[in-house]
């Protein structure tokens, strides 16, 4: 027996994902959905599948849910937080221009930023204070890379500074970093290089592999930038898919990211119960 559910698929700047309503649908199994509907010749094809709910805590408004494409959790996105924003104001989930999301990584602030027909044209969202030690994310005891910096954004990520990006083989070196012990729950990989009109990269997500951009990836990307001394507190992160604009705020530690986020289109998917 099958039923039919309605998704809508999203992306920010490149990086694609599958949103559903599950105040109307219920995903059972979500880790496998999102392998299946992630696919992209028998599927929909997206980078994971993201879910939406009403908060069941006053401290927040809504929650989402993050399954990558191969069907692991993650943490947070900061790419798929900008979508959420714009999904519940145009579809008319909520009135409010700032939402209070919570996350497995926990409560996320968007500030949606309105064109004057009154549609969302970017998202700022406070991504809270970068972590550099957790030994559950991360054994800084094991030698990786002499220009690189472990950074949690609410998931693990591993900045490699590089003077030329594109001499990298990130499918080949990202594929085996995320692995590495010195990560014990595996780790998202970004290989950066400083730029004059900002800093270039290219990302290795944790669960996905190649991926046009990673929001939490820019924000870890500008906070090492920033600890190696190779920029200022506000930088423009430019990535495959687009460029996003963050702030490592000196008053309040938090990272503040800001950047677009965009329909594609609308569908309706079989699911076995």
């Amino acid at each position: 027996m099958t039923k039919k559910i309605h998704f809508t698929k999203m992306h920010g700047i490149g990086n694609d994902y599958i949103y559903v309503n599950t105040q109307l649908y219920n995903i059972s199994d979500p880790q496998s959905a999102a392998q299946l509907w992630s696919a992209p010749h028998t599927g929909i094809g997206s980078d994971g599948l993201v879910l939406i709910d009403k908060s069941s805590v006053p401290e927040a408004d809504f929650t989402m849910r993050i399954f990558n494409a191969d069907g692991s959790e993650a943490m947070m996105c900061g790419n798929a937080s900008r979508c959420v924003g714009k999904y519940l104001y145009e579809k008319g989930l909520t009135t409010q221009t700032q939402i209070r999301l919570l996350t497995l990584s926990g409560i996320k602030v968007l500030d949606l930023h309105l064109t004057p027909e009154g549609e969302v044209a970017t998202v700022t969202v406070d991504m809270g204070e970068p972590v550099f030690e957790d030994s559950s994310l991360f054994n800084p005891s094991m030698e990786i890379s002499p220009r690189g910096n472990f950074v949690s954004m609410g998931n693990p990520h591993y900045v490699i500074f590089v003077d030329d990006l594109d001499s990298v083989d990130v499918a080949h070196d990202g594929s085996l970093m995320e692995y590495h012990k010195a990560f014990p729950q595996r780790c998202n990989i970004e290989y950066a290089e400083i730029c004059q009109d900002g800093i270039k990269v290219h990302v290795w997500e944790r669960g996905s592999g190649i991926t046009m951009a990673c929001g939490t990836g820019a924000c870890a990307t500008c906070v090492a930038a920033i600890k190696q001394g190779l920029s200022g507190r506000k930088n423009r992160i430019i990535m495959d898919g687009g460029i996003l604009e963050i702030e490592w705020n000196i008053n309040d530690n938090h990272v503040y990211m800001t950047g677009p986020a965009a329909f594609v289109f609308e569908g309706e998917i079989e699911m076995i119960k």
